[in-house]
């Protein structure tokens, strides 16, 4: 029995708790189905929010609070759940009352393995081949997943990453003010929680879970730091790849898998713009993504070219170093209020997440809701909406009402000056929605200029603009991003007919089936592929365990059916990318009115999803190698130990 010191630290969570969670977590804790109902259910909120009150009046939230506490209390004694497992219909009616909006029928399947009715790290161990083996390039986000899957399915593998520790880009990116912009309950593996001290996460917090999930699932000592892929090559003889990897001492040697899992993301390398006389540069220069350890911008004149989000994340930390801080801008973005920025989760909620995984479910499941599918019919274009040029429909149009206030209103006395500079033509969502964290409000700042002339060149030290004004400055930071639309670039990929992957893609070109297996390579499977970023917002990092999942299920099936060879066939692989291709015709990252690294320079959307997380999940379920080339395995070729 809970004893009273306890019971004191549940009753101050439960007091901080946010009330259409507890709401879920009482139904499943008693089977009483009125909470459902009004009054205790919840109104809408705007905005991106947790909902905290649920819109319910004080005498109500006391209520909700109080059989909470007691039906907590009883569940921490002994008591069962009533509801363990609520049916698929059940608990599409409970997240529709705890968003206090209709979620489709669909969701009841994925919201069921949200909530851990269905494992997604719940594997039997499997018995392979003497000598199979499978090797994972990269040990970030994508590679750790694959790693701890493969362990727990009983594979032999290998993780080959270049860094000296895990993270990928969380460990490399260290600018001033990185982090999510998605929360990071979210955030994160579902099969692993984790004491976040933030709602919205620095990158020290996140690399900090990494290395905790790393440890947790003993995988560190799986994976070969500072070490590098150059090169693999399909071995049709012997159903393998052929992989040349190289030391940090330049060290080269060659290894050889059945399987290959590139995790190697997309981030990577760190863009620099073409402007005459960058060279020339004189004073101290670094691309946000190679932010030099130790540098210090007190007191000086620093000018940021590019405001996409690593200087929308750097330029409102820096403001009160700098003497001066000229920021260049390339384009217009969105930008969404960001309430619980560097707000800290409070210690006594913090407790209640770690000790009541009902709780932390449906907070995390509401998360889910809100920065994932739920804003995917804003993004599809109505063809008889009478303003296409600022909006798909009426419910982007409303997005759009909706952020230009919140803008205007942030930038207060200087929007008349800054608004026109600051507020996109194009429809909401149609380039990455960024968070605000202060960006309009430092735009007011005496020391900080927003300049929206293009760089014409750079001469020394001074920046000149197309307009003939020339400014000068110590320090030029690079928040240009990434090479994104070149998906493998840190190494050579060469398939069963001897063709280059590069070459396939067109370099920036790059299609997969389910953004996971491409036709000539075979065994080969890329995580965060072409078409899978959760561009209407989420967290990537479901997606990611959607495909592992499927890929464990295929090599499961290689192992237990005598399989050699897995190719997508072409044709299974032309007709899901034709899908694709016309699903973005009719999405918003597919309008005009904008360019963005979404796209290439055909107009084709290369980056984004336009599925939703429900229909991935479908998708991913299960393998159907049915629409695979199958090769029997060759037993006598096999890897030797």
């Amino acid at each position: 029995m809970p004893n009273r010191n306890e019971e004191k630290i549940f009753e101050e969570a439960i007091n901080v708790a946010n009330i259409p969670t507890l709401l879920m977590v009482i139904v499943q804790l008693t089977g009483e189905l009125h909470w459902l109902d009004a009054p205790y259910a919840p109104g809408r909120q705007t905005g991106l929010g947790d909902n905290d009150s649920g819109g319910l009046s004080e005498e109500h939230q006391t209520e909700v609070r109080e059989a909470a506490l007691e039906a907590i209390l009883a569940w921490r004694d002994g008591r069962p759940l009533a509801l363990a497992d609520p049916d698929e219909e059940l608990i599409v009616r409970m997240l529709s009352v705890a968003m206090a909006e209709t979620v489709p029928e669909e969701y009841g399947p994925f919201t069921a393995a949200q909530l851990g009715q269905v494992k997604f790290l719940d594997h039997d161990p499997i018995e392979t081949p003497e000598g199979f083996k499978v090797l994972v390039i990269g040990a970030g986000v994508s590679g750790l997943c694959a790693a701890i899957n493969l362990k727990q399915l009983g594979v032999e593998y290998q993780v080959i990453e270049r860094n000296a520790t895990v993270g990928g880009v969380w460990w490399e990116n260290r600018y001033p003010g990185a982090g999510v912009d998605t929360p990071n309950h979210l955030y994160s593996y579902s099969f692993a929680p984790f004491d976040w001290d933030k709602y919205f996460c620095l990158r020290s917090e996140l690399h900090e879970y990494l290395e905790h999930v790393c440890d947790q699932f003993e995988v560190r000592d799986t994976i070969r730091f500072s070490t590098s892929v150059d090169h693999i090559e399909y071995q049709k003889s012997r159903q393998t790849w052929q992989v040349q990897i190289r030391s940090e001492n330049g060290e080269v040697e060659l290894l050889e898998a059945n399987v290959v899992i590139s995790a190697a993301g997309i981030f990577n390398p760190p863009v620099s713009p073409d402007i005459d006389g960058l060279d020339s540069w004189i004073g101290e220069k670094w691309h946000t993504a190679k932010w030099p350890e130790g540098a210090d911008l007190k007191d000086k004149r620093v000018a940021i070219i590019g405001n996409g989000a690593s200087c929308m994340q750097t330029a409102p930390e820096v403001q009160d170093d700098v003497e001066s801080l000229s920021i260049y801008q390339r384009s217009v973005h969105w930008a969404a209020p960001f309430d619980q920025f560097r707000k800290p989760v409070p210690e006594a909620l913090r407790f209640l997440l770690r000790e009541v995984p009902l709780y932390r479910n449906w907070y995390r499941v509401r998360l889910g809701w809100t920065f994932n599918d739920r804003i995917h019919s804003a993004l599809q274009k109505d063809p008889n909406w009478e303003h296409p040029e600022r909006s798909l429909n009426a419910q982007n149009d409303a997005h759009r009402a909706y952020f230009s206030k919140y803008v205007e209103d942030e930038l207060g006395d200087k929007a008349d000056e800054l608004l026109e500079k600051v507020l996109p033509t194009y429809p909401p969502f149609g380039k990455r929605m960024l968070m605000d964290n202060g960006w309009y409000r430092m735009l007011r700042k005496d020391n900080v200029e927003l300049i929206d002339d293009r760089i014409e060149r750079i001469d020394k030290n001074k920046i000149i603009s197309s307009n003939g004004e020339e400014r000068e400055a110590d320090v030029l930071i690079l928040a240009t991003g990434f090479d994104v639309l070149n998906f493998i670039t840190t190494y050579d990929a060469v398939g069963r007919t001897g063709e280059s992957l590069a070459t396939q893609w067109q370099n920036d070109n790059a299609k997969a089936y389910l953004g996971t297996v491409v036709p000539d390579f075979p065994n080969l499977f890329t995580l965060y592929g072409p078409n899978l970023q959760p561009g209407h917002g989420g967290s990537l990092i479901f997606v990611v365990e959607m495909q592992v999942r499927y890929i464990m299920d295929i090599i499961s099936k290689m192992t237990k059916e005598g399989i050699g060879a897995v190719e997508i066939r072409q044709d299974v692989h032309d007709e899901y990318n034709a899908q694709v291709d016309a699903a973005h015709e009719n999405m918003v990252w597919t309008h005009e009115g904008m360019t963005s690294y979404y796209r290439n320079d055909r107009g084709r959307i290369v980056v984004n999803s336009p599925w939703r997380n429900v229909d991935y999940y479908e998708m991913t379920r299960e393998a159907d190698l049915d629409e695979y080339i199958i090769e029997p395995m060759r037993s006598n070729e096999l890897i030797a130990d």
